[in-house]
């Protein structure tokens, strides 16, 4: 069985596999900065990055909610596995925009990972047919561990008296990495800044961004398949969503595993499992965790359902997929928060998993696409009938 023909079921199976390979590697990837080579090869070989690669170029093309169910369990073994995971299928959905010709030559590359983000800090200049590019991006998650960058710089657009936003593929080996990953939260993703000096783009690895967010994509062969049929900014959601509900009952289920024995100390109770106070504390965590599954399983069912009808997104629609996953995001560090605090002070150790999980959440709620509070102030603002203040739909 080829990767391209693994359903589902064998996906999460394999993926299960997997897992011990990045739990035991998750402190080192937490102290080194970037994730374990013994860690992306156990992920690359159980078939998670090929999510969402092209089934042409040997990927998977899963639907949304075997997506989030496969990174969800990624998250149960390390945070930054997961969220790496997450930016890599983003990328190569993104990758998958590009005219058929392009996508040939970045997948061409059997095992190659897409990096990126979306923040337009690079200019663009004309060369011909070619736009020469130079700039600075940080959060660059996975550079390191890729082979083609999606940048984003402005650019002259048609006319040349304005500028617009344009996306350009780039090859990592024309970009310099610049060492600068010193976090607190989601170390293990050596989210870099990468630089760009002069680098020469030809015209057919350059999309304009308003084309993208209007869902006017370059690729042909794609628009056939429900993956593509869908706004950048849902299946963004969708794919980073599941890192959160992971971690939430990663964390409230190795808190169950550890309870048994575990005493409050200082107190009468000599195991924790009889506290009235850790009932309360375990019963809120799962709630949280709960509410989390709901609104992320509500967003992939609506990513499957229209992509398979080819239903248009109307305008409350794409920002609820941003509210959602600002949403869960806020439960999520809830939930590792209730738990951390149940956990006592020995929580406090380099070596339990859930102080890592605690700062991972944390580090996921200060993204500025996916921050609980703006997207909140953006949904309300639409469901109270005013336009959305953000061309990010």
């Amino acid at each position: 069985m080829t990767l391209t023909d693994l359903p589902d079921t064998e996906l999460s199976h394999r993926v299960a596999q997997a897992l011990p390979a990045l739990r035991a590697h998750a402190e080192w990837a937490d102290e080194n900065r970037r994730l374990h080579e013994d860690a992306l090869d156990a992920l690359a070989e159980s078939g998670a990055l090929r999510m969402r690669v092209p089934a042409r170029h040997g990927g998977l093309e899963t639907d949304y909610a075997a997506l989030q169910q496969v990174i969800a369990e990624i998250a149960h073994a390390d945070g930054s596995a997961a969220w790496n995971t997450a930016v890599w299928s983003m990328c190569s959905w993104l990758a998958g925009l590009f005219p058929d010709p392009v996508q040939a030559e970045v997948f061409g590359e059997a095992g190659v990972r897409v990096c990126g983000v979306l923040s337009p800090s690079g200019t663009g200049r004309p060369d011909g047919t070619d736009l020469v590019i130079d700039g600075r991006w940080s959060f660059v998650s996975g550079a390191p561990q890729s082979g083609w960058q999606i940048v984003l710089a402005m650019a002259p657009a048609p006319g040349g008296e304005q500028m617009w936003p344009v996306m350009a593929l780039v090859p990592m080996a024309e970009l310099e990495i610049v060492d600068d990953w010193y976090t607190a939260g989601l170390r293990g993703t050596a989210s870099v800044t990468t630089v760009a000096s002069g680098v020469r783009v030809p015209a057919e690895r350059v999309l304009p961004m308003p084309a993208v967010l209007q869902e006017r994509y370059a690729t042909r062969l794609n628009l056939d398949s429900p993956v593509w049929r869908a706004p950048m900014m849902a299946t963004g959601s969708a794919c980073f969503i599941g890192v959160a509900t992971g971690t939430a009952r990663a964390a409230v289920a190795g808190f169950l595993q550890e309870l048994p024995g575990r005493k409050i100390t200082y107190t009468a109770y000599e195991s924790r499992r009889d506290a009235a106070l850790t009932h309360f504390q375990v019963a809120e965590a799962t709630y949280l965790a709960d509410e989390a599954d709901f609104h992320a399983g509500r967003l992939a069912d609506r990513l499957d359902r229209k992509g398979r009808a080819n239903e248009p997104w109307d305008v409350t629609e794409r920002v609820s997929a941003r509210a959602a996953l600002g949403r869960v995001f806020q439960l999520a560090e809830r939930a590792v928060d209730t738990v951390a605090t149940a956990s006592g002070a020995t929580s406090l150790y380099r070596t339990a998993p859930v102080q890592r999980m605690r700062r991972d959440v944390q580090a996921l709620n200060q993204h500025a696409l996916m921050h609980p509070h703006t997207n909140a102030e953006l949904y309300g603002r639409v469901l109270c009938g005013l336009e959305p203040n953000t061309a990010y739909l």
